[in-house]
């Protein structure tokens, strides 16, 4: 017994002193509030992160399906700027919250859907970004594909020895497994300083998309047989697919909704995760987006068909020969590979290990979580996800209705329940009285109201997979991250009118400054609690001198405050 209990010791990760055993598996320390010396993202940061996210073969393809869909180039460039702007103003909603008080979304999820109550949220998100990591390393390895052919042109005559329909050949599973090996170093940098790859990105990226976009142009005889392809579609047809390309767009920012905090809680000030989101997240993906339209246009003026996948594009130019032809696909083969390995650790690989970590703290981190959901990743066979029915296709996109209950529950809480209040302490207790303890430790509010987000969708998603619904249920469907956001939020809000939840506010009361680097161990917690915070009725003088009120720090639903002076 005593060798077995060193084993497991010797797999747990760094953790705090002094900790309960249930607090083990609430906190260590990826999970735990970011201190001071690892708040290292500025507001240029940021911006250098999501111009490098910008820049991705999902985003190209969204704004080139649209051309497909039967819009113009502006029409589509419209939904673009409008979604893209929508989901801007989302990310900032829940980035400040982590900006704030230096928490990911595991810990902020606690304070509405309760300690334990938090665990599903996060496992959804942590599989699909499992299922996503090996679906965008799949279409890494179709970038490496590119840039190998563009070498050695005989590697796509390589036989086909494996003879699996699905991954178009030997030569394509042989550049998934190099882009998968070539990601695992960056999967052991810790989150504060893989930065410098997304400022990489942000440089050497954009540059090639701009010379892929001069080049399809140059191919095409100019701007001027671009642009002048008319609509082909007119009244009710025209605002459906205006409406689901603005849709789209939103869809592909659903998991960055959620786990924005997973980002923001490393931002120095909360003001850096604002403007710096809000202005960078409409623009470079409009310019990204501009580019594949005007790229996937193009495709259709020098091929005669329309082709929405840029990594086709480069494929067909391939096929024309000529060394100048293979340099310029292989130096932007190369852009799109660095583009697919830094979105897949944005958006999956950094996810995946947070909420893992939440899910078994105690030998779980950051690190250990992304090389499980990489091997995750990989097992799932990925190349049959993605060359299998549309109806899969459908679901992944159709997934945004669960992550839009999520986020409307969380955002509707911090912003109007406890209007920006947070006891960051009591996120990693387990005590019975805890605020965010209610019963047994899961919020009943919040899962009826993520329940109602997701019911009113569900008939319209089974008409997206192919069965006969309602019309009125698919155009319902249609507006689904709004209709789920919108539903969830308002249900959360109404039940905590009439069932009021513990530790909130009633007046704005952000107190994510005073959150330096403080002990969650029982038998010190609860006293820096009281002098940090201030929750339990003591008098804290901070800046203004101003009085706030704020519910007892008790789970129970009484009527009992407590006096909080900043």
């Amino acid at each position: 017994m005593g060798k077995a209990s060193r084993f497991v010791d010797k797999l747990a990760v760094e953790n705090e002193p002094g900790l309960s055993q249930t607090q083990l598996y609430l906190t260590n320390y990826d999970l735990k509030p970011v201190e001071p010396e690892r708040r290292q993202w500025g507001a240029w940061n940021f911006v250098g992160f999501w111009i490098a996210d910008s820049f991705n073969i999902n985003t190209w393809m969204i704004s080139s399906s649209m051309i497909i869909g039967g819009l113009s180039w502006w029409q589509s460039w419209i939904c673009v700027w409008v979604g893209y702007l929508v989901a801007a103003c989302f990310i900032c909603s829940t980035g400040r919250i982590g900006a704030t008080y230096h928490i990911g979304f595991p810990a902020v999820g606690r304070a509405s859907f309760g300690i334990w109550g938090s665990l599903w949220p996060v496992l959804n998100r942590a599989v699909m970004a499992c299922i996503w990591y090996g679906v965008q390393s799949w279409i890494g390895g179709e970038c490496v594909y590119l840039m190998i052919r563009s070498i050695w042109n005989s590697f796509a005559d390589v036989p086909d020895t494996l003879n699996v329909p699905s991954m178009n050949g030997t030569n394509y599973f042989i550049s998934f497994i190099l882009f998968w090996i070539g990601s695992l170093p960056f999967l052991y940098v810790p989150v504060h300083k893989i930065r410098h790859l997304f400022t990489v990105k942000a440089y050497f990226v954009p540059v090639a998309g701009v010379a892929f976009f001069i080049w399809a142009i140059v191919k095409a005889g100019g701007i001027g047989p671009i642009i002048h392809q008319p609509t082909k579609l007119h009244g009710s047809a025209l605002g459906w697919q205006v409406i689901s390309g603005i849709m789209s767009s939103i869809a592909n920012f659903a998991t960055l909704i959620v786990n924005d905090p997973d980002f923001a809680r490393f931002a120095k000030k909360p003001r850096d995760v604002l403007w710096s989101q809000l202005i960078t997240i409409p623009l470079g993906f409009a310019i990204t987006s501009f580019i594949g339209i005007i790229v996937s246009s193009s495709a259709t003026v020098i091929y005669k068909k329309q082709i929405w996948n840029p990594l086709d594009i480069l494929d067909n130019f391939l096929d024309e020969g000529g060394s100048g032809q293979r340099f310029g696909v292989f130096i932007i083969a190369l852009a799109f590979t660095l583009a697919q390995l830094g979105t897949n650790i944005a958006a999956n690989s950094v996810s995946a290990g947070t909420d893992m970590t939440a899910l078994m703290p105690r030998f779980l981190n950051i690190r250990r979580g992304s090389f499980i959901c990489a091997i995750i990743g990989i097992c799932i066979n990925p190349w049959i996800l993605v060359s299998s029915s549309s109806n899969f296709t459908t679901y992944l996109s159709a997934y945004s209705v669960f992550l839009s209950s999520i986020a409307g529950v969380i955002i509707c809480d911090y912003y109007f329940v406890r209007k920006g209040y947070l006891q960051v302490t009591d996120l990693y207790s387990a005590r019975t009285d805890g605020p965010y303890w209610y019963t047994y430790g899961i919020s009943w509010r919040a899962y009826a109201a993520y329940i109602s987000g997701i019911l009113i969708n569900v008939v319209g998603f089974a008409g997206a997979v192919g069965d006969k619904v309602p019309m009125g249920a698919t155009y319902v469907y249609r507006l689904n991250f709004f209709t789920g956001f919108i539903v969830s939020s308002g249900m959360y809000y109404l039940l905590c009118h009439f069932f009021p939840v513990p530790a909130t506010s009633d007046t704005w009361l952000e107190v994510g400054d005073m959150v330096r680097n403080p002990s969650l161990a029982y038998e010190t917690a609860g006293m820096q609690f009281d002098e940090e915070y201030g929750a339990t009725g003591v008098e804290f003088t901070g800046k203004g001198g101003d009085m706030a009120k704020v519910k007892s720090r008790s789970s129970s639903d009484s009527d009992k405050m407590g006096e909080y002076r900043r």
